[in-house]
């Protein structure tokens, strides 16, 4: 049975210390094949750190990283990594941004790790141990009236095809007249802010497996429901041939996630 805690505790202090050299300093480029994604130097130096970290705690270990692809060790465990989430706001000089780190025990989330660098915030879950924020115990929103909760949805624009976006901006609307008020920094900052409980939910429909196996864990654990956009289990398995797959999320307090399912069917 591992312990992955003081792992990721390490992990997550140095690739924040990492970031926070770049922050402030960097600008970002367009990925050719997405407008929507940018890489900045940090990217690349804080996932080859998090990639040589696990490495040498658990080698035999498979790994996904954005940037750096798939390690196939032919191990039931997988570690997730996002070197940096939300990398248009890093690259802009906006806080907003974190770390990921997840892993899978075959298709299931069984630890996670959030960083926020910039405010010095780390949010760590094993599954059964509850999600902790710098050693303090978190919790989802208590709040139970749909109308009462900010609720946070990232949205990404779909250029190539633009009738998806004009349907999510549809969707959102009616979302949106549900609620007491929208946020989105489309970045792991609102994840932290649903495990706490300042945010009901965070819901996202343009997504991949890096942003969503820590969110997981870290959520589930903090007492939350975690699925897709849908309401359906979240689905990780075979995930060394999942870095291309879209991704949906629709993760937070129960009662809130249970309202915002509703809106979402309605349609």
């Amino acid at each position: 049975m591992y312990n992955f805690t003081d792992f990721l505790e390490g992990c997550m202090k140095d690739a924040s210390v990492l970031a926070m050299t770049y922050f402030g300093s960097v600008s970002g480029t367009v990925k050719p094949d997405d407008n929507n994604q940018v890489l900045t130097e940090a990217d690349i130096a804080v996932g080859k750190l998090l990639v040589k970290k696990c490495k040498m705690a658990y080698p035999e270990f498979n790994i996904i990283d954005e940037e750096a692809g798939v390690i196939d060790n032919g191990s039931q465990f997988t570690v997730v990594i996002d070197p940096i989430d939300g990398t248009s706001n890093f690259a802009n000089g906006l806080p907003l941004f974190g770390i990921f780190i997840g892993i899978l025990d075959g298709a299931i989330p069984v630890a996670g790790a959030i960083a926020l660098p910039a405010f010095g915030e780390t949010y760590i879950a094993e599954r059964g141990k509850g999600s902790f924020c710098n050693g303090k115990a978190v919790q989802v929103s208590t709040t139970v009236n749909l109308k009462d909760a900010l609720i946070a949805y990232g949205i990404d624009g779909h250029q190539e095809n633009p009738q998806i976006t004009h349907h999510e901006v549809d969707v959102l609307s009616d979302i949106i007249l549900g609620i007491r008020n929208l946020r989105t920094s489309n970045s792991a900052f609102d994840i932290a802010a649903v495990a706490d409980g300042r945010y009901g939910a965070i819901l996202n429909q343009t997504s991949k497996i890096w942003d969503n196996v820590a969110t997981h864990i870290v959520i589930e654990e903090a007492g939350g429901v975690c699925t897709d956009f849908f309401g359906e289990p979240m689905d990780f398995s075979d995930p060394l041939n999942r870095t291309d797959d879209n991704f949906t999320i629709c993760a937070g307090a129960p009662v809130i996630h249970t309202a915002l399912q509703r809106i979402i069917h309605a349609r």
